[in-house]
């Protein structure tokens, strides 16, 4: 029999990035703070996010077949947390039908459409190839079709266990 509790603090312990995903396009959109994203191939370049089947970020995505990842700074912590629920559509501001804030943060749209965070310390905008349920998520493969981030080196990324979140169990 699993001892349940050690299976949730192990499961809690697995290190895991965190990030914030955009999804849809135009008149509907959504971010959610998600953490896992994993880069599946090389050739083409395609990553995987993990989305739960049941939330407002899924149907988007299979809507429209698009989703973007901000990679945010190990500062900005607090950010992920205007996520953990769908966007209202009254949190959103546009200009010209296009969504220029989500809960009090600026986004900005590129190739193809899905909102991304203009505070992102860089980010990727994918186009999805493929979907593989797993039970209560559904795991979008996408390949990268936009990216943005610094010249130089990405600083520190922000990680699960800087949040005092955790996830899984």
């Amino acid at each position: 029999m699993v001892d349940d509790r050690l299976r949730r603090r192990v499961l809690w312990s697995m290190p895991s990035g965190i990030y914030v995903v955009g999804s849809g396009t135009g008149g509907s959109v959504n971010l959610m703070t998600a953490n896992l994203a994993i880069q599946v191939s090389v050739e083409p370049k395609l990553v995987g996010v993990a989305v739960d089947a049941s939330s407002m970020t899924h149907s988007l995505v299979v809507a429209h077949g698009v989703f973007s990842l901000s990679f945010l700074s190990r500062d900005d912590r607090a950010v992920v947390r205007r996520f953990v629920k769908p966007v209202r559509e009254s949190d959103v501001v546009r200009t010209g039908g296009v969504a220029v804030s989500m809960a009090g943060e600026a986004v900005d749209v590129h190739e193809t459409g899905a909102p991304v965070l203009a505070r992102a310390v860089a980010w990727l905008d994918c186009e999805v190839r493929h979907r593989v349920g797993l039970g209560s998520h559904d795991l979008f493969v996408g390949e990268v079709v936009g990216v943005g981030g610094p010249e130089g080196d990405v600083p520190p990324l922000l990680r699960m266990e800087d949040t005092r979140m955790n996830y899984g169990g």
